[in-house]
């Protein structure tokens, strides 16, 4: 019988898989942002920004690895489970996990834009907020930013050019 291998560091362990994932959209010229879905420390589901090559801008990482492990899991209500993506949930997507009922959403970097769980507000302030999450920030940040701003730079570059 095989048993699963348990990371020593599992934050880190899967916000690392989420930043492959996040560079899997960048190489599709899709805005670097990863997300992958965990529960008893087994991965459920994996997604990335696909807003632009699906045409749909509620396509955010964080609503497809929803999709995908409700599809998994058969249920709507992702109870138990942690959310770990390398950009602070839009307000968009800090709503989706509170009716998802997630446990834990743990992200990389701080959106000081448009962050919903601290940089720019917190939704989940707010007192009609029927469910609560507990939030883990600042993990692998630095190469998640890198890669933000490397995405952008060259964005700007190649307009630039043009």
């Amino acid at each position: 019988m095989m048993k699963t291998l348990i990371p020593n560091n599992p934050d880190n362990y899967f916000m690392q898989l989420a930043l492959e994932q996040a560079h899997a959209a960048a190489a599709n010229a899709e805005v670097p942002i990863g997300a992958v879905l965990t529960y008893a420390n087994k991965v459920i589901a994996t997604a990335h920004n696909q807003v632009v090559s699906l045409n749909d801008p509620s396509a955010h990482a964080e609503i497809l690895v929803l999709r995908k492990a409700g599809k998994i899991l058969e249920n709507y209500r992702l109870l138990d489970c942690s959310l770990y993506v390398t950009l602070e949930p839009c307000a968009m997507c800090a709503m989706a996990l509170v009716h998802a009922r997630v446990e834990r959403v743990i992200f990389a970097s701080l959106d000081k834009k448009t962050g919903a769980l601290g940089g720019a507000f917190n939704i989940l302030e707010a007192h009609h907020c029927n469910h609560r999450y507990h939030i883990s920030s600042d993990i692998l940040s630095k190469p998640a930013t890198q890669l933000l701003q490397d995405f952008f730079k060259s964005k700007r570059t190649n307009l630039a050019s043009q």
